[in-house]
């Protein structure tokens, strides 16, 4: 399985709307730093038909370093979280 980078993502868009892909990139460019600029506002985007991206707060805890064993602190901290739309199951099977 091959990955999708944003240039091929850029790609597809720009065949399906049959436009040069020089076109797409400012447009998905502008959308990603759009989306991140919502989320450090911690504030929720939903696309309906498509899914639902927010940040959650993780607590503080107690964590281990994998190569010392050595416990370690790991502060409270935000993570940006995304959600597929309900029937996604659907459409991926």
């Amino acid at each position: 399985m091959d990955n999708i980078t944003k240039n091929d993502l850029c790609d597809l868009v720009a065949r399906k709307l049959e436009v040069a892909s020089g076109e797409v990139k400012p447009v998905v460019e502008a959308l990603f730093v759009e989306i991140l600029g919502v989320l450090a506002e911690n504030r929720r985007i939903e696309i309906r038909g498509f899914g639902t991206f927010k940040v959650k707060n993780r607590k503080a805890k107690i964590g281990r370093n994998p190569r010392t064993g050595e416990t370690v602190v790991v502060p409270e901290h935000k993570v940006p979280v995304f959600k597929f739309f309900k029937d996604a199951q659907k459409v991926l099977k």
